[in-house]
C-alpha cells in the first residue's frame, strides 16, 4: 500500500475522500464535488474537491464506473486516464453521457474509481531491425477473430 497526500479544496468540503467500497475492489471511489446535467453525447470535466502529491514512480488511474456505464452510458474519456506525480492541481474526472437521456450528476455522488499503479521508466533504442515472430507486422484481428 501507498501513502498519497490529499489536499481538500474548498469546493470539496464536507465530501467524502476517495474510499474503496469494499475490502476487495480495487478502486477507490470518487464523488463529484458539483452537480451539473450531462447532455447526450456531451463531455465535462468534473471537480472532485481535491488535488494529490502521488509519490515518485506512482500514477493514479481514472477509470469508470461499470454501473455508469451499463444503466445510463456516463464513461471516462481517454480511459484509463493518468494523474501523474508531480500534478499538483484539482482532480477533475473528464466524463462523457453516451447514453440516449440527459444525465443528472449530483454533487457527492460517485463518478468514478482511482487505482494507484507502479510506473515503469523506458528508454528507446533505434535500431535497423526488429526480431521475427510468428505474428510479424500482423495488425488488428490477425490474431483469430
Amino acid at each position: 500500500m501507498i501513502e498519497i497526500e490529499l489536499k481538500r479544496l474548498v469546493q470539496g468540503e464536507e465530501l467524502p475522500l476517495p474510499s474503496y467500497a469494499s475490502e476487495g475492489a480495487a478502486g477507490l471511489d470518487v464523488v463529484a464535488a458539483e452537480s451539473l446535467t450531462l447532455a447526450p453525447g456531451a463531455r465535462h470535466a468534473v471537480a472532485t474537491g481535491f488535488a494529490v502529491a502521488i509519490p515518485e514512480g506512482y500514477e493514479v488511474q481514472v477509470r469508470p464506473r461499470s454501473g455508469l456505464a451499463l444503466k445510463h452510458g456516463i464513461t471516462c474519456l481517454n480511459t484509463p486516464g493518468t494523474i501523474d506525480s508531480d500534478y499538483r492541481g484539482e482532480v477533475k474526472i473528464i466524463l462523457a453521457n453516451l447514453g440516449s437521456e440527459p444525465f443528472e450528476i449530483v454533487r457527492g455522488e460517485r463518478i468514478a474509481q482511482l487505482v494507484p499503479a507502479p510506473v515503469l521508466k523506458a528508454r528507446f533504442n533505434q535500431v535497423e531491425e526488429l526480431d521475427a515472430t510468428v505474428r510479424g507486422s500482423g495488425g488488428f484481428g490477425s490474431t483469430g477473430q
